[in-house]
């Protein structure tokens, strides 16, 4: 059993890890079915800052799972929030491999993103395991809507951009599954719309800046 120093480090050594260090990912990225044309330069700006948007809802769900993971004391939920962030950290490396072949960059505001992520993910976890489970699930949830709507947003010939975002999404669907399997609990209608409301700021800021 870890102790709380481990977890500390740990914790520390992820946020570092996600905020600094080149990505790498346990898993292939998506590929693209077949061959596309290639993308004007109005498409590249426009699939560049979607995939930003991303890839900081990822930098989101590292922090979140971080802070999940150290404020429970159940040892097989603090795994099921650990596998979950790995699987995230996939996503982390896909979305900041795709940016980089777009020629754009993450957000300048990443820290920022990570910070406000963490102390909402420790909020909800220090409410109880149930409550925090059922943060994840309404996480989940607005991130599978959001991402479906950038399938419909992402120019049709970005085959790249694409898979993996489809990719990322039954990922997603799949992690909120899982959270309801594991006892979450609803959570208040006024907690679900201030959600929706900080991820409203952070996408339409992240897509710019």
């Amino acid at each position: 059993m870890s102790t709380r120093a481990d977890q500390f480090i740990a914790l520390l050594d992820n946020g570092l890890r996600a905020l600094f260090v080149p990505p790498g990912s346990n898993r292939p990225r998506p590929a693209a079915a077949g061959a596309a044309a290639p993308l004007t330069e109005s498409e590249r700006r426009h699939a560049a800052g979607l995939m930003r948007v991303n890839h900081v809802g990822e930098v989101c769900a590292q922090a979140l799972y971080a802070a999940q993971a150290l404020s429970t004391r159940d040892e097989h939920l603090r795994k099921v929030f650990v596998d979950a962030a790995r699987e995230e950290g996939d996503h982390l490396a896909w979305t900041a491999s795709r940016l980089d072949e777009l020629g754009a960059r993450t957000s300048l505001l990443n820290p920022l993103w990570y910070a406000g992520s963490f102390v909402l993910g420790y909020a909800a976890g220090r409410s109880g395991d149930a409550v925090s489970l059922g943060f994840v699930v309404e996480t989940e949830k607005q991130v599978e809507e959001h991402l479906a709507g950038h399938l419909e947003r992402l120019p049709k010939n970005d085959l790249e951009s694409r898979a993996i975002v489809a990719s990322m999404r039954e990922d997603e669907i799949a992690h909120g599954d899982r959270a309801r399997e594991a006892g979450a609990a609803e959570i208040s209608p006024l907690v679900r719309t201030a959600m929706r409301g900080v991820a409203r700021l952070m996408t339409s800021t992240a897509y710019w800046i």
